[in-house]
């Protein structure tokens, strides 16, 4: 998998979807929420009339279950990715980041750079971008 910084950027939105299509798929077999209607034909009398059926919307739970399955491994891509970084110190602003979701300012406390928020960003994230060619 070729990583991006818009890919480690929208990890989060990624994790949000997730547990979204989760309750979703949830609510569909738990619920009414799953069932749907479609109209047939009915020709017993000889001409068509205009039937509904109503069950299990099955399209649509396979639709949403296709998303849910392209995004969790999208997200596991990215955990693999960040837990393949070899620089223990890298690897973790990368977790703090992009994992656990802190503000710069909450990394560089837990990394013990409290006086200069910037630095993990600038000095730690940037630079090991910089090396790896990644945009």
């Amino acid at each position: 998998m070729q990583m991006t910084r818009e890919r480690l950027e929208g990890y989060q939105k990624v994790i949000r979807e997730i547990k979204i299509l989760r309750l979703e798929l949830d609510e569909m077999n738990t619920t009414d929420s799953g069932l749907g209607h479609s109209v047939i034909f009915d020709y017993r009398d000889g001409y068509p009339r205009p039937q509904a059926v109503v069950g299990f919307d099955g399209e649509r739970y396979d639709r949403k279950r296709r998303q849910l399955d392209r995004k969790e491994v999208e997200a596991a891509g990215v955990r693999g990715w960040i837990e393949d970084i070899e620089d223990a110190v890298i690897r973790q602003v990368f977790k703090l980041y992009y994992i656990d979701g802190c503000g710069w300012a909450e990394v560089a406390k837990r990394m013990g750079y409290r006086g200069n928020p910037d630095y993990p960003r600038k000095m730690i994230r940037d630079k090991y971008f910089k090396e790896k060619n990644i945009k």
